[in-house]
């Protein structure tokens, strides 16, 4: 079987498939159900175009990495065959993990399971399967090869993953705010005693990539509508599962069914072998399935959360420094019974939470500058960078979200909240 495959990516251009090994795993059905999970979850909610799935990321972020690992060798940094390998893998599964609508349902479906860890699962799972040939890129993965510049390509301030999902959410969405230079970038990369380092000439192009992260984040990650859609999506699932586990009948996939049943934990994933094999079958098409089945729930809640997300019509979302005081929340819990909802129900239909955006953190794992002088500074140490210094700082908000058709007394979000 010729297995030197070409892919053609939009943003890229043509891919080559670099070796047998890495088409194998594009071909395992684990890797073949991230193009049914969508990269951004419900934002072509606000971004029509944001239709790109994890498998045109894993792909995406593994070129860059040949492209990395190439630049490397270049500048006379040994990279072993298998090591050149292995980062190829790890890069290629990095989020095989994640389930549907990528991190929108992660602490919906199960309790305390990160998706980093169910990749760490199918990883082994994987492992035996090819025969032990995924072991090193195991360890690149979780950062426990001596040689940690591999893991930092892999995830860090400046790894590939970041490199390419900046690219090219910014390019499906049309946020070209968020255009970065990942090539240029790459042409800069260095190792110095075993960290990764960015050449001093590129240091404008890494100001351009955190200044580009920072604004997609705010105009495309936690852009209020998708949070507001998010969190319409989590409160039916979670009214999904709460009726499920009463006793009544909720149609849904049968993959989907098991994880509605059941408030699954990382130990239940330990005891149960069979339960990951029962992930790695759901994604998007099992959620968007079920809900067109609930929109005839009889369930008024139910049916109305599924409807009003098939229809997009969303709930509406306030967006707050402080936190919102319980006299809002009430009142807007109240109008939400005045609609015909008991109290039980009106839960459902208000989202309280907090989102951040942190364009750089230094704190345990800095962009380092290779300076002409051979000095190795943080990048945000860089006198003339004051941006990169502003953007390091955390910025918080607290979100209120409910029906948009709600009678509020007028007013009731003019002063902020303490």
């Amino acid at each position: 079987m010729n297995k030197k495959k070409i892919l053609n990516d939009p943003v890229y251009g043509f891919i080559n498939i670099p070796n047998d090994l890495v088409f194998d795993i594009i071909e395992h059905p684990y890797f073949q159900r991230l193009r049914r999970i969508k990269q951004l979850g419900l934002t072509d909610l606000v971004y029509p175009g944001a239709h790109h799935t994890r498998f045109h990321h894993a792909i995406g972020a593994t070129y860059l990495m040949q492209k990395t690992l190439d630049t490397l060798r270049s500048k006379g940094v040994m990279i072993f065959d298998a090591e050149y390998e292995a980062a190829l893998v790890a890069i290629l599964l990095h989020d095989v993990g994640h389930g549907p609508f990528s991190h929108t349902l992660e602490f919906s479906l199960f309790k305390g399971v990160h998706h980093e860890q169910i990749s760490l699962w199918i990883f082994d799972r994987l492992n035996k399967e090819f025969g032990g040939r995924l072991e090193l890129a195991k360890q690149i993965f979780t950062g426990t090869y001596h040689r940690k510049f591999l893991h930092q390509l892999v995830s860090s301030q400046l790894d590939v993953d970041r490199l390419d999902y900046l690219k090219r959410d910014s390019f499906f969405t049309g946020v070209y705010e968020g255009t970065i230079g990942a090539e240029r970038i790459i042409k800069m990369l260095n190792v110095v005693d075993d960290q990764l380092v960015v050449e001093e000439k590129g240091i404008y192009s890494i100001e351009n990539f955190v200044s580009a992260r920072r604004l997609m984040y705010w105009q495309v990650y936690l852009h209020k509508t998708s949070v507001a859609a998010e969190a319409m999506l989590i409160s039916l699932i979670k009214r999904a599962k709460k009726l499920t586990q009463s006793g009544k009948s909720i149609p849904a996939t049968p993959a989907l069914s098991i994880f509605m049943e059941r408030d699954i934990t990382k130990q239940e994933f330990l005891d149960d072998p069979d339960l990951l094999g029962i992930f790695t079958m759901l994604d998007d098409t099992d959620i968007w399935g079920s809900i067109k089945m609930w929109q005839s729930h009889e369930d008024p809640v139910l049916s109305d959360l599924s409807h009003g997300l098939l229809t997009r019509k969303l709930f509406g979302i306030q967006l707050s420094n402080d936190k919102f005081s319980s006299d809002i929340i009430d009142t807007v819990q109240q109008a939400i019974i005045d609609k015909g909802y008991t109290s039980s129900e009106a839960k459902y239909f208000i989202q309280k939470d907090s989102i951040s955006n942190a364009a750089y953190i230094a704190k345990g794992g800095s962009i380092n500058i290779l300076m002409k002088s051979g000095q190795i500074i943080d990048v945000a140490k860089a006198t003339d960078l004051p941006n990169i210094k502003a953007m390091s700082k955390i910025v918080k908000k607290h979100y209120l979200c409910f029906p948009k058709n709600l009678q509020l007394p007028k007013g009731l979000f003019d002063v902020q909240q303490g």
